[in-house]
């Protein structure tokens, strides 16, 4: 790893999960509040004088020509015109397609880190836009903190959580997102809510857990017709709700739990069943790249 320097890639869940609309090209518009975790991927960056971007490591089901982390170097070189390279070893942790973020999460710190190293010095907002480029999710994690998020999750607005820790489940399932935000089930006209509303009901969080609070306004819309196309993802949620209000983080098949004790989430996650991967993590304030 000479020369090499690592920088963190953290996950995401949705705290909830709304669908308010739809736009004229198929995207649709959303509210959630994104809360990030302390567990990370790891990418690991080394710039060189060739102008060329090149992944190092294999990850099995990414072809380098498809890896975000790949495409996100590309953009920000074609954006700026810079002459210089870099090879990209990224080492995954964050499970794919769980709802975490992972992709999205690395090709943030990819344009975070590089924006640096290449000495580019492009202004955050900049960023963000390249990010929307490459997916819905990569400007949160530019943005760098908790966010309320609208439009299709590229308009946000930092929000104050309570600090939390979270036992986090994935079924070994993969769960198609374009299957279920097409599915007819789903409701897609959700009267928008507000960012004070939800704010106050965090606040008047139980012992055990906020979300406790806020389950009836504030649900994920897509866990319902998840559930249905998806009997793994229901029973890995169903298992978890023994234990409290657990709900499924953005188009699944991820679940979590947010309890306000280390211990106790460290006891719940002892008992899971051996076919679910999992893991245990703190709420984050904001990203670790931001120092």
């Amino acid at each position: 790893m000479h020369d090499f320097e690592a920088f963190l890639a953290p996950a995401k869940i949705n705290l909830f999960l709304h669908i308010t609309g739809q736009r004229e090209d198929g995207y649709h518009l959303l509210q959630t509040v994104f809360r990030l975790l302390d567990y990370y991927d790891t990418i690991y960056l080394k710039t060189t004088n060739t102008s060329e971007i090149k992944r190092v490591n294999e990850i099995a089901g990414v072809p380098e020509r498809n890896d975000l982390c790949v495409r996100a170097a590309q953009l920000l070189q074609k954006h700026t015109g810079c002459q210089l390279g870099a090879e990209i070893l990224v080492d995954k942790k964050i499970p794919m397609g769980g709802g975490l973020g992972g992709g999205s999460s690395d090709a943030a710190t990819v344009l975070l880190a590089l924006n640096q190293r290449w000495q580019l010095d492009l202004p955050k907002e900049e960023l963000l836009a390249l990010g929307l480029q490459l997916g819905a999710d990569v400007p949160f994690f530019i943005y760098g903190s908790n966010a309320w998020a609208e439009g299709i999750g590229e308009q946000l607005q930092a929000i104050s959580l309570h600090d939390a820790y979270y036992v986090v489940l994935t079924p070994n399932v993969h769960v198609s997102t374009a299957k279920i935000f097409s599915n007819n089930q789903l409701t897609k006209n959700t009267i928008p809510k507000k960012i004070a509303a939800f704010s106050e009901i965090a606040k008047l969080s139980t012992q055990n857990s906020a979300l406790g609070n806020i389950s009836g306004e504030f649900t994920n819309q897509l866990e319902k017709v998840v559930c249905s196309i998806y009997p793994e993802v229901k029973a890995c949620l169903d298992w978890l709700k023994q234990y409290g209000d657990a709900r499924m983080s953005g188009s699944g098949a991820s679940v979590f739990l947010e309890v306000t004790d280390q211990e106790v989430a460290n006891s719940i996650y002892q008992q899971k069943p051996k076919e679910y991967f999992g893991f245990v993590a703190k709420g984050l304030n904001q990203h670790p790249f931001i120092r």
